[in-house]
């Protein structure tokens, strides 16, 4: 898999490292020990597009949020991370 990064251009996928999914939101204030479990611990494992986080450790060190579908591994899009890393 070749992975366009927006600074290095298009890199062979072993040159970032991935973090997992993009997708559960950090809870907020002061949540419940049991929200605290669902964050950590229960990740849906989705069959089709997906959020991920990359890094990319053997370039520019930028953090892209990559879009891709599980079944096929196709890249559906590529953006730098808001705020330069993931939250």
């Amino acid at each position: 898999m070749r992975i366009p990064c927006p600074f290095c251009g298009l890199r062979p996928a072993d040159e970032f490292s991935t973090i997992g999914t993009a997708e559960p939101v950090r809870p907020e204030g002061s949540p419940a020990l049991a929200d605290w479990g669902d964050y950590v611990y229960f990740r849906d494992n989705p069959a089709g597009p997906h959020r991920e986080w990359f890094h990319h450790v053997g370039g520019c060190r930028a953090w892209l949020e990559v879009t891709r579908d599980t079944r096929t591994h196709e890249l559906l899009g590529v953006r730098m991370a808001a705020g330069a890393r993931p939250p």
